[in-house]
């Protein structure tokens, strides 16, 4: 009786490993993002509310519908800023039962710092170039809080356009702009002009993704994906102006240091690995002892059973943890981020923007047409453009 009573105790841990259930969002998709974006948003898994936002509010702009993005993006960042020490599911997946996934997705710092980013852009084009400016310290500030420092904090466009912001606003925006020479590199950056009324963000390329690596998936890595852009050039009213990248996406996402969760996921899959081999161990043990007392009932019996159950329960453990790495990804991100100025009078310019491979050789499917309007001269007139823009558009 007694055997068949810890036999079924052991079915009965066994069947444990199932017991959990997560609730499941089953949102038909038709592969357009402006149409999955407020879907998913509205029906889907609340966690994944931030990400699509930042998805769709992306797909917005490049299709010149700054105002579906902006509500978006606000949004978004409004659960961003509060996330950080109040989110029980974040606290709950550095739990060894729990999938880092199930936390609400706020995003890797470079997808936080490119949220930021646009939506400063957005902000001066409704000519708050104040709360643009307050947006790029914050897409600078989000980079910072990588665990390896060397890279932390170094994107160029955001400080740049900092400075330009505060030297149109009359402050002084020198150091602004020696933190973004600083970080350029081999790029040239221009001196600001404050009479320039016209400012273009190009970007194009393809972003980086998350994958997961490791004997449980607990390592979170980046892949880049490559592409022949290497610059742009925009024309109108007899101006030709040539646009390198100013920031590489691809760089701040694979540069960006450890995270706490990265530890936290190594300690799960040393848990899920040590459980296992221990589970085994002890069930084996067990079931050496328990054939060896030939089950009379005898010392070796008890402490055989006594193993095996304890060898299931390392096992459910081993089998409950989850250290897998969270690989959602802000797919819709671009590789290269730029910009350019230009003096334009008021009125209505034709503007072409074209994509350059090495050698200035234009790839043709990819030239943008942008009627510009300029209408009120006392303020900026800001322009996004990207390699995946609808065209033509006004703006």
């Amino acid at each position: 009786m007694e055997f068949h009573f810890q036999r079924a105790l052991c079915l009965l841990l066994l069947g444990s490993v199932g017991c959990a259930t997560t609730p499941t969002h089953h949102v038909a998709l038709t592969g357009d993002i402006l149409v999955d974006g407020p879907k998913m948003i509205a029906e889907g898994p609340p966690r994944d509310k931030v990400l699509w936002q930042y998805r769709t509010a992306a797909a917005a702009m490049r299709r010149g519908d700054f105002a579906t993005a902006k509500p978006l993006l606000d949004d978004a960042l409004l659960t961003l800023g509060g996330i950080y020490g109040k989110d029980a599911e974040a606290r709950k997946s550095r739990s060894y039962f729990s999938r880092e996934a199930r936390k609400t997705f706020i995003g890797e710092p470079y997808e936080r710092s490119m949220a930021y980013f646009y939506r400063g852009v957005i902000y001066w084009m409704n000519g708050e170039p104040d709360n643009a400016r307050a947006c790029f310290r914050t897409a600078e500030f989000e980079d910072s809080d990588a665990e390896n420092k060397e890279f932390a904090g170094d994107w160029v466009l955001p400080d740049y356009l900092d400075g330009l912001v505060t030297t149109k606003l009359a402050g002084d925006g020198s150091d602004a702009f020696k933190r973004a020479k600083r970080n350029s590199k081999n790029i040239n950056l221009p001196d600001y002009n404050p009479k320039a009324n016209v400012l273009f963000i190009v970007e194009f390329g393809p972003g980086p993704v998350k994958y997961a690596t490791g004997q449980y998936g607990e390592a979170l890595r980046i892949r880049t994906r490559s592409s022949s852009l290497v610059s742009a050039r925009i024309k109108t009213d007899g101006v030709n102006l040539s646009v390198a990248p100013c920031d590489d996406v691809n760089f701040q996402a694979t540069t960006r240091g450890g995270r706490v969760m990265d530890h936290i996921l190594a300690n799960k899959a040393v848990f899920k690995a040590a459980t296992d081999t221990a589970g085994d161990a002890a069930i084996i043990s067990g079931a050496i002892l328990a054939n060896g007392g030939h089950r009379r009932k005898s010392a070796a019996d008890e402490v055989g059973l006594g193993l095996i159950l304890a060898g299931l329960a390392s096992k459910i453990a081993s089998a409950r943890a989850t250290p897998e790495a969270d690989t959602r990804t802000w797919e819709n991100l671009p590789q290269f981020i730029s910009y350019a100025t230009m003096s334009l009078l008021p009125g209505t310019h034709n503007v072409t923007v074209e994509f350059l491979e090495p050698g200035d050789k234009v790839v043709a499917k990819l030239t943008k047409q942008i009627t510009v309007n300029i209408a009120d001269t006392t303020r900026d007139k800001v322009v996004f453009v990207s390699d995946s823009s609808t065209t033509p558009q006004t703006q």
